[in-house]
């Protein structure tokens, strides 16, 4: 006859106070990795040993894991301040301008589709961000291809538009016309 695991039960009784216990160190992303390993872990060593207090023993290896959890990732997110000198080649220079504009181009796109009417707007970012076929966004949308290729082109019209007007007022026309030469090749 096998013996039936003392630890188990122990767990199954005490299993919110150890995840309490544990979610005072941890996130709670972490608690339930940390709870089941700390009881793998007190069920490994009853096979090995007889444990006296199971309660108090599985509370301190959950308690210790989730410290080491935390030391972990404290390691983790330091860095050498010599480090700090070498910066990643994307930062430098040029790159840097080049993510600048486009996440400009980018947000006057945005501009520019909030200009659309709702379900103009809908169908257009459909097909030219999700690149979805016109048949599959009148299916989804419910129109027919022909209101859809309307909307789409609709769109084009109108975000051309507003980014070539904005081209108009700004300093540097350079990026909304990219916006508009972007826009119009897909």
């Amino acid at each position: 006859m096998t013996r039936k695991s003392t630890v188990a039960e122990t767990f199954l009784k005490y299993r919110s106070k150890l995840m309490r216990a544990v979610g005072s160190i941890v996130g709670a992303d972490d608690i339930e990795d940390i709870v089941q390993e700390a009881f793998i872990k007190s069920y490994e060593a009853e096979l090995k040993q007889e444990i006296q207090y199971e309660r108090t023993y599985m509370l301190k290896t959950a308690r210790n894991l989730a410290l080491n959890h935390v030391s972990k990732a404290e390691n983790k997110n330091k860095q050498h301040l010599d480090d700090m000198d070498l910066l990643p080649y994307e930062l430098i220079g040029h790159s840097l301008e080049k993510n600048v504009e486009s996440k400009e181009r980018f947000i006057h796109f945005c501009r520019a589709t909030d200009t659309l009417s709702a379900d103009v707007k809908r169908v257009f970012l459909l097909k030219k961000v999700y690149g979805m076929r016109q048949k599959e966004i009148a299916e989804l949308v419910g129109l027919s291809e022909s209101t859809v290729e309307k909307h789409v082109a609709k769109g084009l019209l109108m975000c051309s538009r507003y980014l070539a007007d904005l081209s108009k007022d700004t300093t540097s026309p350079q990026a909304p016309v990219s916006a508009t030469q972007d826009i119009s090749r897909s």
